[in-house]
């Protein structure tokens, strides 16, 4: 039997962890952007799981057809206050939604992650939403950064893909690695033309919130984490593919 899920308690707060941290929106999102930015097609965007619009108001300056699905009655509300008239917002579950047509970039950040049915829903993509030449950005949470391979070797979890109370609190239903992600977009029947990580790191969220509200970290340190995480994706704290259509 499935069990309904209540999407505007899963992104509350725990007693002991954050839904999402300053660092999710000061840094990730600006550096999930800037790997984005040279594979994106020219056209339209679908954002799926935009929450309360805080990655959405990134992407204005590069598209100007922007529509946007999410699950939670309560963000979506939100987001409908943040962001311009343009816009548009789609509230419903990605394995039953209808959308009116294709898009010709579909983006998913830390999504896929919550999701029951993520090739089923991957499926739905590649079959009904993307066009022909479109993409889908696909980021994850990387089971292997070097901060969740700390936390295994502190005895703070089991093992790198350990879902932690927290975490399935927050309605994560698995942690993906590189190879298990790429694993779920080829069951999908999709492409991967591209592969790569996002911000090479070794701290907690909590600790690098407490880092950015000090002056020891400068912004060519934080470029510096970006960089070298090209170098070295599975220590990344995201992991990141492009895909297309395919055959």
């Amino acid at each position: 039997m499935t069990v309904k899920r209540d999407y505007d308690a899963e992104f509350k707060d725990t007693a002991d962890h954050r839904y999402a941290y300053n660092f999710d929106f000061d840094v990730m999102h600006k550096y999930m952007l800037r790997s984005f930015e040279p594979l994106f097609r020219a056209g339209s965007l679908l954002e799926l799981g935009s929450f309360k619009g805080d990655f959405t108001r990134r992407l204005l300056p590069h598209f100007t057809d922007i529509t946007c699905v999410e699950a939670s009655p309560v963000a979506i509300e939100q987001a409908r206050a943040a962001l311009p008239g343009h816009v548009t917002l789609i509230e419903g579950m990605f394995e039953t939604v209808q959308l009116p047509r294709r898009y010709d970039n579909i983006v998913l950040t830390h999504v896929l992650e919550h999701l029951d049915d993520p090739i089923g829903v991957l499926r739905r993509i590649r079959d009904e939403w993307l066009t022909e030449t479109g993409r889908l950005f696909l980021v994850c949470p990387n089971a292997n950064a070097p901060s969740r391979q700390i936390a295994v070797k502190m005895g703070l979890i089991s093992h790198n893909a350990a879902i932690t109370p927290a975490e399935q609190a927050h309605g994560h239903r698995i942690t993906y690695s590189l190879d298990t992600l790429e694993r779920d977009a080829r069951a999908a029947d999709l492409h991967v033309v591209h592969r790569s990580g996002i911000f090479f790191k070794a701290l907690a969220n909590f600790q690098w919130d407490r880092l950015l509200a000090t002056d020891i970290v400068s912004p060519e340190y934080l470029d510096g984490c970006f960089m070298l995480g090209q170098h070295y994706p599975d220590l990344c704290a995201s992991i990141f593919l492009v895909c297309e259509r395919g055959n």
